[in-house]
């Protein structure tokens, strides 16, 4: 939205661009993949490698511009749970490398609703940590096309249930 002072000076306002997250099931696929590999032959992990967790699958955010202002998250869930949202740093090659641990940036960003909230309740969240991964994720947006992420389930919380999305402003 563009303020008063915006519209008196003749400036026009930035239009507001968003993001959907979008679930990769192939990338997932092959990360489950990797695990079911492992399982079955015994081995283990390679030190410091993140492994999927059943309750997670990998999503992407692409990027159409690469010059980005973070605005605001618009995340809906339908019940009560807990959404863990991790970002990955790396340049996805799953057929040449394995996700590190050390490739999951910092902070991560959890949404939830408690199981006695009323079902209309707002999600809750760390403001302050969606507020710097929101503008992370524009930092990463400059030398990128796509970025991927962990979604993680848990407390009831369903991917079906989720709507999430992030709002960027073309920087200026």
């Amino acid at each position: 939205m563009s303020s008063k002072a915006d519209r008196d000076a003749g400036n026009a306002p930035s239009e507001a661009m968003v993001l959907t997250f979008k679930e990769d099931t192939s990338l997932t696929e092959v990360m489950r993949l990797r695990v079911a590999s492992l399982q079955r032959t015994g081995q283990k992990r390679q030190d410091g490698e993140r492994l999927l967790l059943p309750h997670e699958a990998v999503h992407r955010l692409d990027f159409p511009l690469q010059d980005l202002v973070f605005s605001r998250w618009n995340v809906a869930l339908g019940g009560h749970g807990r959404v863990t949202v991790t970002g990955i740093s790396q340049l996805w090659t799953p057929d040449l490398t394995h996700l590190m641990t050390r490739q999951l940036l910092e902070p991560v960003g959890t949404f939830w609703r408690n199981a006695g909230d009323p079902p209309a309740s707002p999600l809750k969240c760390l403001e302050a940590d969606m507020q710097e991964f929101g503008e992370r994720i524009a930092d990463l947006a400059k030398v990128r096309k796509v970025m991927y992420f962990l979604f993680a389930f848990k407390e009831g919380a369903e991917a079906a249930n989720l709507s999430c999305t992030v709002e960027f402003t073309p920087e200026q």
